[in-house]
């Protein structure tokens, strides 16, 4: 089926007549887990590349137990595909190999000759004392694009550090940005998902598809060194750089705009909504709306840089005009007077939105086991008008793809896999019980 978006969706992951998208043909090997790896691999998985997710044998990736909730299956039981994993996982084909084993490893090896891109995000050396660090898949591959994904780099004081979200938003500065003003009894707060882990993740494709490009004009592959602690300074952005400018710490504002006002959620009769007035002549527009024309004319208000200045005066005279109407209704005027503004919506709000569903952010794919034999996850909002992003393979379960691959990639036959696995170089099945 094709969504609104512009999508493209299938129930057969295997079909040679799947629909593909921009990079088809590309093949991934993913060692990696949780959250920043896994958001990069299924990027480029819905772009069309195959991406081979090695877990370990008998649990698997870490977030498949970071529930409830879980997956439900046709008896209503608990499956062990958590929400967590579901969302950064379609589009791999699962293979529970144990990289602690010396016959895991060597399969491993055998893998990275076959792939064009390994992502990785183990403790700074681990990999290279078992044989799989770069320069030893490099010598057998050397147009092998090798991305580690670290909390603090390969470098540094703090490499050898386990690096987590939470860490990384307070230590990066996120957290001393987000959250009500000390005066306001705020405190310093963590954004409400895993934003470092994501936005890792998206740097680190970009690397990637930046590699890539570089290995079709020369045929080298590169290591690619992506920390957690680097990108989230880096996307700092404007606040980062206003203090590299004047040299003042920003302080936590809620939701005010360093340096745009008025910019906030402000208080309507029945609740709250968004005023984002961007200029000067949308800030007159919401005067003429709100019945204050003068307000535009005082000096103090006039231009945005003076009621940066004058924030602590305009901010209580806008709540008091806000205060007066209802948040749909102010939503309504504003919008027709072309002023930019918005409901605050729960999450069950934002899928049942007529833009979020005519874009195609909720998609649903087949899935094996579950209770409806379909799963529900939100879509890439990538809209390519001549490769369209592809949903091909569902969440897969632990294992699942693991003698497929194997057969297929490295041409095993069924007597080499029996003796694999006999001694440990993977483990789980789809219709084994673990």
């Amino acid at each position: 089926m094709t969504t609104s978006s512009g999508t493209v969706a299938s129930s057969d992951p295997l079909s040679e007549n799947t629909p593909r998208g921009p990079l088809a043909g590309l093949v991934v090997l993913d060692l990696s887990r949780i959250l920043a790896g896994p958001t990069a691999t299924q990027l480029l998985g819905d772009l069309g590349a195959t991406v081979w997710k090695i877990e370990r044998p008998g649990t698997g990736d870490d977030t498949r137990g970071w529930g409830p909730p879980f997956l439900k299956d046709k008896q209503g039981n608990e499956t062990r595909e958590s929400a967590y994993y579901l969302s950064a996982n379609r589009n791999k084909r699962s293979l529970a190999i144990d990289i602690a084993a010396p016959e895991g490893q060597d399969l491993l090896r055998r893998l990275a000759c076959k792939a064009d891109v390994l992502i990785e995000n183990f403790k700074v050396g681990d990999l290279a004392r078992r044989g799989l660090g770069y320069a030893d898949l490099k010598a057998l591959n050397p147009g092998l694009i090798y991305c580690s994904i670290s909390g603090f780099g390969q470098t540094g004081p703090y490499a050898a550090r386990a690096g987590y979200d939470f860490l990384i938003q307070g230590m990066g500065g996120l957290m001393s940005l987000t959250g009500r003003p000390d005066a306001e009894g705020g405190e310093p707060t963590k954004a409400g998902v895993g934003i470092a882990d994501v936005m890792c993740g998206m740097y680190a494709s970009n690397a990637i598809l930046a590699a890539l490009h570089h290995r079709t004009a020369t045929g080298e592959g590169q290591h690619i060194d992506v920390a957690l602690l680097d990108t989230q300074v880096a996307w700092l952005i404007n606040q980062g750089v206003a203090y590299l400018t004047d040299g003042a710490v920003p302080p936590r504002r809620g939701n005010a705009h360093p340096t745009i006002v008025p910019y906030n959620a402000y208080p309507a009769r029945d609740g709250a909504f968004i005023l984002a007035v961007g200029n000067d002549a949308q800030f007159r527009r919401f005067c003429e709306v709100a019945g204050a024309p003068t307000l535009a004319d005082d000096p103090r208000f006039s231009a945005n840089a003076e009621r940066v200045r004058n924030r602590a005066a305009l901010e209580p005279e806008i709540e008091r005009l806000t205060r007066t109407r209802d948040a749909a209704e102010w939503i309504a005027v504003l919008e027709a007077a072309g002023v930019p503004c918005g409901p605050i919506n729960d999450v069950g709000e934002v899928f049942a939105d007529p833009q979020v569903r005519h874009r195609g952010m909720r998609i649903s794919m087949p899935h094996e086991t579950s209770a409806t034999g379909t799963v529900d996850l939100i879509g890439n909002p990538l809209n390519l008008s001549k490769t369209p992003v592809t949903y091909r393979h569902a969440p897969p379960e632990l294992g699942a793809d693991t003698q497929a691959v194997l057969k297929q990639a490295l041409g095993l036959e069924d007597d080499d896999l029996a003796r694999l696995r006999a001694d440990g170089a993977f483990g789980a099945q789809k219709d084994e019980t673990q």
